[in-house]
């Protein structure tokens, strides 16, 4: 078995594990993240949701339940932290237009109305009303996008439909990579002479450059056009994850991709190492410190089972929010989800309560008392979480 060291091991690839593990090496530290695969990010509108209560999230965090993680985190940490992934974003030409002290609206693919914070400048122009007069453009052939959804809401709402010679969303937005593809969809569209304030698109308008491809044609058809989140894949999900991912390998970060964990090595009160598993090839992963972002049920970090609630890597104690009577429904996307509330419980470092190891941090939706889809906080939590645990696994190291 090789032996490999590092000084923090971040377990996760979505958006808080990612945070974290770019923070420490941009730091100088030397750090690994291990994944068993594609995280949930892939799988969401791109958008980053702080707090869908209230005109101002922070406003909101500040009347979230005492439990609630986000009061680990002092507000102006929030904010910096939602600033800092900007910044980013703008350096990796995926810029997110916004404030973290301001919501607002972005139009979903079944017409609702959904609450945001930053979003993809591609989405910026997303209408805040049901009375914007919008045309909505879809391609033949495309599962993942049902126009007739948006225009049962919006009466001021109207559709078209281009072939683009393939059905699949990452086909079509690869399609708009291509320039010559890209100049005749223009020429198709400018010959339909619309007449609505806007022109709206599902979510395929390229891989990398959709930011670029959205301002050459709001200039070419001389008003707003932007992009509505198609249900999964979502291309802005995977944009955002691909940029989290290309920034922490800029800070020096090194990714074990489709390496799960299979094992842990303990030593009074450390954690001294993973071990990893890849086509028959194993692995140990020696850290000074490990960080846990492996995400809530359906990112895999947690599993539930007829009497209880367990953490997969560590087998760290799960609060569970009463007995299975109490969490157990069939809806589990139900805002109201008792089951939203399980998950590690920690202290103001970010450590997990009742844990037998000193070098362990958590973040992200695996973290107890969030209630994700009840308080609205997504990647924005994610973000304000994978920050504070990473400077509390600096302090810890240092």
């Amino acid at each position: 078995m090789s032996v490999i060291a590092y000084d923090v091991i971040v377990i996760g690839a979505g958006t808080a594990g990612l945070t974290a593990g770019a923070r420490l090496a941009s730091e100088g530290l030397q750090v690994a993240l291990v994944t068993a695969g594609e995280p949930t990010a892939c799988l969401s509108t791109g958008c980053i949701d702080v707090c869908a209560a209230g005109v101002n999230p922070l406003d909101g965090i500040a009347d979230l339940p005492e439990s609630h993680p986000y009061h680990r985190i002092a507000p102006a940490a929030i904010r910096d932290a939602l600033l800092n992934f900007q910044r980013q974003c703008a350096g990796l030409h995926l810029p997110y237009t916004g404030a973290p002290d301001q919501n607002r609206l972005v139009l979903s693919a079944i017409g609702t109305f959904k609450t945001s914070c930053l979003v993809p400048v591609t989405m910026r122009s997303s209408p805040q009303n049901e009375e914007e007069k919008i045309h909505i453009v879809t391609f033949a052939g495309l599962k993942d996008f049902y126009p007739g959804y948006i225009l049962s809401r919006l009466r001021n709402a109207a559709f078209s439909t281009y072939d683009a010679g393939v059905s699949t969303t990452m086909g079509i937005a690869a399609n708009f990579e291509d320039d010559t593809f890209l100049e005749a969809f223009i020429l198709w569209l400018e010959k339909l002479n619309l007449r609505e304030n806007k022109i709206a698109f599902p979510a395929v308008l390229g891989l990398e450059s959709a930011a670029a491809i959205v301002d050459t044609l709001e200039q070419r058809l001389e008003r707003p056009v932007f992009e509505i989140p198609t249900i999964p894949p979502s291309m802005p999900g995977r944009r955002l994850f691909n940029v989290l991912k290309d920034h922490f390998r800029r800070q020096g970060g090194v990714i074990y991709w489709n390496w799960p964990v299979v094992g842990v090595e303990k030593a009074g009160r450390q954690i001294e190492a993973v071990r990893l598993e890849s086509q028959g090839r194993p692995m140990s992963l020696n850290a000074r410190a490990f960080i846990l972002a492996t995400g809530s049920f359906v990112g895999g970090g947690l599993s539930a089972r007829r009497e209880t609630i367990i953490e997969k890597v560590f087998d760290l104690p799960v609060f569970v929010p009463g007995t299975r009577e109490d969490w157990f429904e069939q809806d589990y996307f139900s805002r109201n989800h008792g089951i939203g509330r399980a998950g590690i419980a920690a202290d103001a470092a970010f450590r997990p309560d009742g844990c037998p190891w000193d070098n362990i941090f958590a973040c992200g939706a695996i973290l107890a008392h969030v209630e994700a889809l009840k308080n609205g906080c997504g990647h924005g939590f994610a973000i304000a979480t994978g920050e504070a645990a990473a400077r509390s696994c600096l302090e810890y190291l240092r």
